[in-house]
């Protein structure tokens, strides 16, 4: 099934997305307590279908609990990766949170930085965690996911060196753009033969497919719920493949007027426009 939360005359809503109809299910929208109905695989109070192009997407979940990201996950990109990272092939999976306000959905700007040109993109599938999770062994993890969704984890790249962590540099407003819809296990199947792709203006900049990840998603939720819980509403970005901007020589930034697509198979596909980042002053 594929989930998504929709917006119509300023409200929000989620429902069942159905050959480019949306069943609507409830007002209000996916959060961190997901519908019932996702577990019994059928809409309750389904009312009348509404097309697709008549609604705003919004992401999957519109405030996170946790936005957490692994770095260094793909061995062609960790090779490429030496210009703005330690780049030590990793024998121990590396994390970094990405803030909740950075929470972004389909169609929605990233923002170019007051304070940096340096701006990057990183294609990425994106796990929605469903349930509590604690001390998760790798062969039950996928019982916790309420479903996968595409991602662009964008990177402030002299920021993201200025600091150890990554945090500054990964953690700007917009700079997670989700969506636009959560596709349930059952329907995307064996994660790893499927496609992922990434595009800047129609160019196609990354491409591979999910088995050539270094940690699979089972051990990357085995791994963080080793040290903390994850809980229903928490997104998880689980790397990205070679061709990243920062890999190109010169560098490839993303600028305003850019367009950045990110394409999974059996996933869907994610658009997001780069613009300037208008006034965004605020004090209280």
């Amino acid at each position: 099934m594929k989930w998504l939360n929709f917006e119509i005359d300023g409200q929000l809503h989620c429902g069942l997305l159905e050959n480019e109809q949306i069943v609507p299910v409830a007002a209000g929208c996916l959060s961190r307590t997901f519908p019932q109905s996702m577990e019994k695989k059928t809409a309750v109070g389904s009312g009348d279908h509404i097309a697709i192009s008549d609604v705003v997407i919004r992401q999957p979940v519109i405030r996170p609990g946790k936005i957490l990201g692994i770095g260094l996950n793909y061995a062609a990109h960790v090779a490429e990766s030496v210009s703005f990272i330690k780049n030590d092939a990793p024998q121990v999976q590396k994390w970094f949170n990405k803030q909740v306000t950075a929470a972004n959905g389909p169609g929605g700007a990233i923002h170019v930085p007051k304070v940096s040109d340096q701006l990057d993109y990183e294609a990425e599938l994106v796990v929605v965690i469903g349930k509590h999770g604690r001390h998760v062994p790798a062969d039950r993890a996928m019982e916790i996911v309420a479903g996968f969704t595409c991602g662009c984890d964008c990177s402030v790249r002299d920021w993201q060196k200025a600091s150890p962590t990554m945090i500054m540099g990964k953690g700007f407003d917009t700079h997670a753009p989700f969506g636009p819809y959560l596709v349930t296990p059952d329907e995307v199947g064996d994660l790893a033969s499927l496609s992922i792709r990434g595009y800047v203006n129609d160019e196609l900049r990354q491409e591979a497919v999910l088995g050539d990840m270094i940690f699979s998603v089972a051990e990357q939720i085995a791994h963080l719920t080793a040290a903390f819980t994850l809980e229903p509403g928490d997104v998880v970005f689980t790397g990205t493949p070679a061709g990243v901007g920062a890999g190109h020589t010169p560098p490839k930034w993303l600028k305003a007027g850019d367009r950045v697509r990110v394409e999974i198979e059996k996933v869907g596909t994610l658009e997001n426009p780069v613009i300037e980042e208008p006034e965004t002053t605020r004090l209280g």
